[in-house]
């Protein structure tokens, strides 16, 4: 076995490993979720905690990890009396994304379960964390049938695993430690919360800390027995500290001042449930023990927040985690003082406990009102399709330049959109779909091991056999051939890939704005409903992959917020721009469909990019019907292979030309105007995307 990177070695990120330590005190904190970009010692710290951690008791031969001095009484392996156990090293077990619930839960034999009414069960990973570490990295790619088992297992302490009226439990407590790269997407609200404490990494941008990083790490490769030699005595120190402080934890007392205060600064900062102040008690008390103390210091209730409190204040996956310090500040001085012991509140700027909290939140990067440099004349604009005239009428200029990044308007729930057919995509919430959850629709022979139990297609196969096998008793004799597999129907995730319009017949009228809240509310839809997502933009001569297919929908609003309009207008372009993308990623995700949402007034007045693309080279194509005819021979591309696809219609005005619509007929899908796409709209819901219906139809 390889010997792990110590972790009083890890240079720098104080948060991160103040926040881990801090459950190794007091595992009823709740765990640690480690947000950061990749390359930052995530994992490498998470796996060194391991080695830190005191030795287990254990009754000897229990594969549920029972304490001798209070064993389960609903022990699988038990009854256990109570007495003497062997120690061991505490335990990390890592669940990989790609997990069966089998490996999660447990297996139980069905086959022995019917025969003979044996519980024959295997355990799993749930079992084997038990009073340990539980080791998700990437947790946010967990699928969700596996984040409601980690839910469940979180919130009673046990496992169940139950098949046809048999059912097994056993305890499952463990501290859930999770990583995960926010650029992948983001964690389901009910799974963040479950996570007491949060931090986010980076690597450092100091030229000696760097330094001291790599010169590290490559010492570790070279020699890591070597190197974990060198820093034995660091750490046995920790873990003595450890130690000291779960001994010291019992004695330590949360006074009403200090208690005031956390429930003061919850309410404060809005948060949802009363959760947040029980892991802030949890982690003050933790921090006094760390630092030695038997009294919980304004200090560590000023710490707790910064660990407990920022991932517990979003409202949309949009909003980045943070915590307002000085807001933070002024609550506890407000609530200063007021303990029965007279203690005055400290200095709030100094943290204790052998950690800072969190830097202050830099802002969003890149927002929605950047202004960006102009460019170069795009030949008026739209002058081919229509008019030139700009809001109310007046006279538009015929040079149209780059206009800055317009905000985008407040998002609003959207009507459903989903892909006709039944696919076997990725578990999600979006289209109906051949999955391992769900409704039950009918039974097959199983294919490898056998997951869920059909139990009347079974007794049915077994049923004319059974003189033929010799029964004799009320047993059913059942032979494997019998067994059948439940098929079910559920919901899948797609790939949401959408192609905005950002030339300068968008931006004439000012609609940006109302257009980016629109594909927003369709980002926070495609977000809760589990998809991937892509984002292409076509404007001036060209269009670009604005962002390639990612799970991380805040990285899509960010793209979107920065978004310049302005230029001519190819639409072909950005078609076969989109169609390329669809390519390339069903090389790479065969089994998950598509949805293209092209959000467009439907003109088209720039064909260059088009041509090009085409192989046939030429000139560039700047009006008249060529540039509609490409775009029209670009959206057949998809009715070809038979993409589902919505048009978001975002003309507007007095006169329409209804070229939207148009387009969605190439296109073989649905048009939907900006008002007929909100849920609350009079117009009937759109359930179906029809990929393969020549003919459009649009919601008022």
């Amino acid at each position: 076995m390889t010997t792990p990177f110590p972790f009083t070695a890890v240079v720098g990120q104080d948060d991160l490993r103040l926040a881990l330590l801090l459950n190794a005190v007091s595992p009823a904190v709740g765990g640690v979720l480690v947000r950061g970009e990749k390359g930052t010692a995530k994992s490498t710290a998470v796996r060194a905690l391991s080695a830190l951690l005191p030795a287990v008791a254990v009754v000897p031969g229990c594969r549920f990890s029972c304490d001798p001095a209070a064993p389960d009484p609903a022990c699988p392996d038990g009854p256990h009396e109570p007495g003497g156990g062997a120690d061991r090293p505490a335990r990390m077990v890592e669940l990989p994304v790609g997990a069966s619930e089998d490996r999660l839960v447990g297996a139980l034999d069905i086959e022995r379960a019917l025969a003979e009414g044996v519980k024959a069960f295997e355990p799993g990973l749930l079992a084997d964390a038990h009073r340990g570490i539980l080791y998700v990295d990437e947790v946010n790619l967990l699928h969700d049938h596996l984040v409601d088992l980690l839910l469940d297992a979180a919130a009673m302490g046990a496992s169940y695993v139950e098949r046809e009226g048999v059912s097994v439990r056993h305890a499952a407590r463990f501290l859930l430690v999770g990583t995960m790269n926010p650029e992948e997407g983001e964690l389901r609200p009910q799974l963040l919360d479950r996570f007491g404490l949060t931090v986010e990494v980076a690597a450092s941008r100091e030229p000696e800390q760097r330094v001291e990083v790599v010169r590290r790490r490559l010492a570790y490769d070279d020699d890591p027995d070597g190197f974990a030699a060198r820093w034995a005595e660091e750490e046995a120190a920790v873990r003595q500290r450890i130690v000291a402080a779960r001994r010291l934890l019992p004695e330590v007392r949360l006074g009403d001042g200090a208690l005031r205060q956390i429930a003061a600064t919850c309410a404060a900062f809005e948060v949802d449930g009363m959760r947040a102040d029980i892991v802030m008690a949890r982690t003050a008390t933790a921090l006094a023990a760390w630092a030695g103390r038997t009294d919980v210091l304004a200090e560590d209730v000023r710490q707790a927040a910064l660990l407990a409190l920022p991932h517990r204040r979003r409202r949309n996956p949009f909003d980045a985690p943070g915590l307002d310090e000085d807001k933070l500040d002024d609550t506890l001085e407000q609530y200063a003082g007021d303990d029965d012991d007279g203690e005055d509140d400290p200095d709030p700027d100094g943290p204790g406990g052998g950690g800072g909290g969190p830097r202050p939140d830099d802002g969003p990067q890149g927002g929605g009102d950047t202004a960006t440099p102009p460019e170069a004349d795009q030949g008026g604009g739209d002058t081919a399709a229509r008019p030139e005239a700009g809001e109310g009428g007046e006279p538009r200029a015929s040079g149209a330049r780059e206009q800055a990044a317009a905000p985008a308007a407040e998002p609003f729930r959207t009507k459903a959109l989903s892909v006709p057919g039944l696919g076997e995509g990725a578990a999600g919430r979006r289209s109906r779909a051949r999955t391992e959850h769900g409704r039950t629709t009918g039974a097959r022979r199983p294919r490898g091991t056998l997951t869920k139990l059909h139990l009347a297609a079974t007794v049915q196969a077994a049923a004319p056999h059974q003189r033929a096998r010799g029964r004799s008793g009320p047993g059913l004799v059942i032979r494997r051939d019998d067994l059948r597999q439940a098929t079910r129907e559920g919901r899948e995730g797609n790939l949401v890939l959408f192609v905005v319009d950002a030339s300068g017949s968008m931006a004439a009228r000012q609609r940006m704005g109302a257009v980016k809240g629109a594909v927003l509310s369709l980002l926070l839809d495609a977000y809760q409903r589990r998809d991937k997502v892509g984002l292409v933009t076509f404007r001036g001569a060209a269009a670009e992959v604005a962002l390639p297919p990612t799970s991380s929908v805040d990285a899509a609003a960010a793209r979107l917020g920065s978004l310049p309009t302005g230029g001519r207008t190819p639409l072909a372009a950005g078609l076969l721009k989109a169609h390329e993308v669809l390519r390339v990623e069903r090389l790479r995700d065969p089994a998950r469909r598509a949805l293209v949402v092209v959000v467009t007034d439907g003109r088209a007045t720039d064909g260059g990019a088009a041509r090009s693309a085409s192989g046939r080279g030429g000139g560039r194509a700047t009006g008249g019907s060529e540039p509609v005819a490409q775009a029209g021979r670009a959206a057949r591309l998809f009715a070809a292979d038979g993409v589902a696809s919505v048009v978001v219609d975002c003309e507007s005005g007095p006169v329409r030309l209804g070229l939207a619509g148009q387009l969605a007929g190439e296109l073989g899908g649905t048009a939907v105007t900006l008002d007929g796409l909100r849920a609350d709209s009079i117009a009937g819901l759109v359930r179906d995307v029809q990929g393969t219906q020549r003919t459009p139809r649009r919601a008022a």
